[in-house]
């Protein structure tokens, strides 16, 4: 019996294969259609053969009950249910109709099951079916009245009602029975697949790490899925009502709620991304936050609760690695103009020189020079000199960073008395700055112990140092190195009376080939490497640098190096630098010109500050 119905239900139409539940509806009206038809035909023979003669009221009953037959033929090569079920309808009215008017007319008992014929079809069909077969009872009913009105009556009664009555009433309990039978095997189908479903569901449910979350028209949590414990820290029944939004991160509550309110009125799925506070809202561990990804869709369902449907990915990872990527960016930007300003720079202070040793060279070795004397050549070659010596610096100035840079710098501490090495820069240093007429002077405590450091590291420290104080001190000002002990390190001050550094400039000081544009103007030399230098070579001592300064108020850098000294050979080390803004300390200050008089006593007085703050 199974195999039979199993054939017939192949018999559904293409159209609703895709769709389970008219399928099934399909399948169940072919079967149970298909399966009287074919049983009435079955016996049908053996009833005329007990029978005998048949009047026509007999023979139109076999048709009318062999007629589901063709509702079912219908439907599979149709796929039209409404169409088969107004056949089927028919069918039951017309048996109906001939056992009544073969048993009393509209009398009889058996009109009575007219009342069946739309209530088969709302149980087993829709709506639309239902009303057709309503209509099809209804003209059942008005055409025995037609009849009965007319006098029209079979000439001789097939079946005594005695006889007729029981077995009609029998048939129609059976075939009641049937539809009984066919509509719970349905039904208990239905709920057989949709507990499938639901374990399904749980089952994927519990096997996903993306939390999902239920919510209603209000956007309060109705259930979550069991990942919440894992995503979040908490259990689902913590999340529900207000849970889950006191846990987003107080600054992204406005883009949650709009994010709910979008999906629950429109119809496509809402994305977007937010904080959340991992386990308990109130505290977490130690404050713990993750960022959650959220895409919710609208619920278009009927009768459900629940409004939106959404799924909260953590992200965290994701948006670790975006912010890696950006910071990656900014850096290659960054490295991209050091670059660009590298070459500009470079490019400028070789050219400059070049040009002079290009210049004066060819003007020497001219044909018509030989009429100029001997004080304008000695000129033109201290130019070429000059010229050649800033090359040269410029040079090991690049060689100096990049091999601090890439850690390839020969260092080579050792131990020495630090008094003569200051001595001997600043005697080497003070041609250049009488020249420029600013007064140097140092000032280095007595009985300092050696220092372990490399010596050459040192001596470029200082040279560069000085070498920046005179350039930026005006004539008439004063510069002054003082080397003091401070606990276990050692202090190298240079203080000077020259114009100062802006605010603004000061956090950039240290960085390679930065200048202070505004203020200098580029009216002096360099290639604003010498500080850079010194952060490299101080980093590599294992000493700290720090820079006090303000606009017209000179500049103290100190530097400290440990006495005990630390290698750092083979690493990139860059000191840090401590800045502080010197603030004005007269309201005015007189201006100073080029007759002003030397005032070497203001950076004495600095050096005498040192002193008294290190003791």
């Amino acid at each position: 019996m199974r195999a039979i119905e199993a054939r017939l239900a192949d018999l559904v139409h293409e159209s609703v294969r895709g769709d389970s539940v008219e399928a099934q509806r399909h399948r169940r009206f072919i079967v149970t259609r298909m399966t009287i038809g074919i049983a009435v035909l079955v016996l049908a023979p053996i009833y005329l053969a007990l029978r005998g003669p048949v009047t026509l009221a007999e023979y139109l009953a076999f048709g009318f009950l062999a007629a589901p037959l063709a509702a079912g033929l219908v439907l599979a090569f149709t796929g039209r249910l409404a169409l088969a079920h107004a056949i089927s309808a028919a069918a039951f009215a017309g048996v109906v109709c001939c056992i009544a008017s073969a048993t009393g007319g509209l009398r009889s008992t058996a009109t009575i099951w007219l009342i069946a014929v739309p209530l088969e079809a709302l149980v087993s069909g829709s709506r639309r079916s239902a009303l057709s077969a309503t209509f099809v009872a209804g003209f059942a009913v008005i055409v025995l009245a037609l009849l009965e009105a007319l006098g029209i009556q079979p000439a001789q009664q097939p079946w005594s009602p005695e006889v007729a009555t029981p077995i009609f009433a029998l048939f129609a309990i059976a075939h009641a029975g049937s539809l009984v039978v066919s509509v719970s095997r349905v039904h208990d189908a239905q709920a057989d697949a949709l507990r499938g479903r639901e374990a399904r569901d749980r089952s994927l449910l519990q096997v996903i790490d993306d939390l999902v979350v239920w919510h209603d028209k209000n956007g309060h949590v109705l259930s979550t899925s069991p990942a919440a414990m894992k995503l979040l820290g908490a259990p689902s029944a913590a999340l529900e009502e207000r849970g889950l939004f006191s846990r987003v991160h107080i600054q992204d509550r406005p883009a949650y709620l709009k994010a709910i309110s979008d999906a629950a009125t429109g119809t496509i799925a809402v994305t977007t991304q937010f904080r959340m506070h991992y386990g308990d809202a109130l505290g977490g561990e130690a404050g713990r936050v993750v960022w959650i990804e959220m895409r919710a869709y609208r619920i278009a369902a009927r009768g459900e609760r629940a409004r939106v449907v959404s799924v909260l990915r953590d992200v965290t990872a994701q948006k670790g690695h975006e912010t890696d990527l950006e910071r990656a960016r900014v850096e290659a930007e960054r490295a991209d103009a050091g670059k660009a300003r590298f070459l500009a720079t470079v490019s400028h202070e070789l050219r400059t020189p070049l040009n002079a040793i290009i210049g004066f060279s060819e003007i020497l070795s001219c044909e018509s020079m030989a009429g100029v004397g001997p004080e304008q050549r000695r000129d033109y070659a201290r130019i070429i000199h000059e010229s050649g010596h800033h090359l040269l610096e410029v040079v090991n100035s690049l060689l100096d960073m990049s091999q601090i840079e890439t850690g390839n710098f020969e260092f080579a501490p050792g131990p020495f008395d630090v008094a003569p090495l200051v001595e001997g820069c600043v005697d080497l240093m003070r041609l250049k700055a009488e020249a420029a007429g600013v007064a140097l002077a140092s000032a280095v405590e007595p009985g300092l112990p050696e220092i372990v450091a490399d010596r050459r590291a040192c001596r470029q420290i200082l040279i560069n140092l000085v070498s920046n104080a005179v350039k930026f001190t005006p004539a008439g000002g004063s510069v002054t190195v003082s080397v003091k002990r401070r606990g276990p390190m050692l202090a190298i001050v240079v203080a000077d009376t020259g114009i100062g550094v802006p605010e603004s400039a000061l956090s950039k000081l240290g960085d390679p080939f930065f200048q202070v544009h505004a203020t200098y103007d580029r009216p002096h030399e360099g290639t604003g490497l010498g500080l850079s230098v010194v952060r490299g070579l101080v980093g590599l001592h294992g000493g700290t640098l720090s820079i006090e300064s303000g606009p017209g108020e000179g500049m103290v850098v100190t530097v400290e190096l440990p006495l005990a000294g630390r290698a750092q050979r083979g690493e990139s080390a860059r000191a840090p630098i401590a800045i502080t803004v010197r603030a004005r300390r007269r309201a005015a200050r007189p201006a100073q010109t080029e007759a002003a008089e030397p005032a070497p006593a203001a950076a004495a007085d600095l050096v005498t500050e040192e002193f008294k703050r290190s003791a």
